[in-house]
């Protein structure tokens, strides 16, 4: 077990590298003594976008904290994924204390890119630090004219060194990527501080001034270093989890296993369905909080296009228990950005004449955006009456969580505001932990 300043006990961390692969004395620790402390509930959590292991276990800190109080009776264990990704510094954390980083990021005039960023960039990329320089020197300098987005959208596009698709990951069992950088860099600039602007920040535009370009490129660069994590997300869930949780029931076959997953975890944990060996039920509940992948992803069938299949389809059936998905309107990075951005990727044609917000969040959203779409039978629900209960016990449920995830700066908003205790509730709630 890992760390003494833990708000519950026993907990133990599992790390996994960029290929799924498994930190061998973490996992053979875990096998071996979850049994040992007699856990009947183990509670499984993936963070989303962090930047190093003390920010992912700060996390888990928190929000396991209510869980002793709320079932005092149950034998639950816990488990912290640690995996590697990272957040700019720039995204305020409800209910975290405002760091030294953030607020330094917060000091830097404009979209440049301040150093705690650079180095996290640098650990996502590795062997870019050229690219990496003439991004941040172009933030810095923001040259005039056309010419400039267009070099560094190339220079992004050179960063992250990933092949241009047509497929859009989430809704086709392609693990490919679709690149939200592709195609006219400076168009994709212009909308994006667009938003930025519409969502008033970073930075205001002064009367009747058109939005700062510049503003988008560091989006464009945002956007581009998320694709890399929402792919890394899925690798780490389907080769990683996936396996381990077979192991488990193997080692521990007593042993009830809950997912939970934040933005990216979200998509951590559900990949984790589709890596988990043939005949395994040890899987009782999941839930996404704020989940960060497309909202079709279990979709058998999309609408207007029934040949196709999300990565995930019908691997909701894999859970002896129900899949619940909790969605908040106040998540600027999902319901603006992420549908932007998704949009830009692929073949936007069917959007003509359509409102373009609504337009956006129907094709392109995202499961922490609206919950799971094109599912039949999906249970619809708000938090109260979630809590109220009971929530069934198989199939797909939309939470609408706004009611507690509703607070956030730009740009994500309220992305990462989930350290409530009524969410908490809703994960006992979905396991069935008493």
């Amino acid at each position: 077990m890992a760390d003494p300043g833990m708000s519950v006990t026993p907990y133990w961390e599992l790390t996994f590298d960029t290929d799924g692969d498994v930190d061998g004395p973490e996992r053979d620790r875990l096998l071996t003594q979850v049994t040992d402390h007699g856990v009947r509930d183990l509670v499984v959590f993936a963070h989303g976008w962090n930047n190093d292991r003390s920010g992912a276990t700060a996390l888990y800190r928190a929000f396991f904290a209510p869980f002793p109080g709320l079932a005092p009776e149950a034998r639950i264990g816990y488990v912290g994924v640690i995996w590697p990704s990272m957040r700019f510094c720039d995204e305020p954390i409800p209910d975290f204390p405002r760091s030294v980083a953030a607020a330094a990021a917060q000091a830097v005039p404009g979209p440049a890119l301040d150093k705690d960023t650079r180095r996290a960039l640098l650990d996502v990329f590795p062997g870019r630090a050229t690219v990496l320089d003439q991004l941040a020197r172009m933030l810095d300098e923001q040259p005039a004219g056309d010419a400039g987005p267009a070099e560094f959208g190339r220079l992004v596009r050179l960063l992250a060194d990933s092949p241009r698709t047509a497929a859009v990951g989430d809704t086709t069992d392609d693990e490919g990527e679709p690149l939200v950088f592709g195609g006219d860099a400076g168009a994709a600039c212009a909308e994006f501080a667009g938003a930025l602007a519409g969502l008033g920040a970073p930075r205001e535009p002064a009367g009747f001034a058109l939005p700062n370009p510049w503003d988008g490129a560091k989006e464009l660069l945002r956007q581009a270093t998320y694709y890399t994590m929402k792919k890394r997300a899925g690798t780490v869930g389907e080769r990683g989890l996936g396996p381990f949780l077979g192991r488990l029931a193997a080692a521990a076959p007593g042993v009830r296993v809950h997912l939970v997953g934040h933005s990216f975890g979200g998509r951590l944990v559900s990949f984790g369905l589709r890596g988990l060996p043939g005949g395994v039920r040890t899987v009782k509940s999941v839930t996404l909080l704020q989940g960060a992948f497309s909202h079709y992803a279990f979709a058998a069938r999309l609408p207007g296009a029934a040949d196709t299949a999300g990565a995930l389809a019908d691997r909701h059936k894999r859970i002896d228990g129900p899949l619940v998905c909790c969605h908040s309107r106040f998540d600027a990075a999902l319901g603006t950005f992420y549908p932007l951005a998704s949009r830009m990727s692929g073949d936007d044609r069917s959007l003509a004449g359509f409102d373009l917000g609504r337009a956006l969040g129907a094709r392109w959203g995202a499961m922490g955006h609206d919950g799971v779409q094109a599912v039949p039978g999906t249970a619809v629900h708000d938090l109260a009456a979630a809590l109220r209960g009971p929530l069934p016990a198989s199939g797909c449920v939309n939470v609408d969580a706004a009611a507690v995830v509703c607070r956030g700066g730009g740009p994500a908003g309220a992305h990462s505001d989930i350290l409530h205790p009524e969410l908490a509730r809703l994960v006992l709630a979905a396991g069935r932990i008493r």
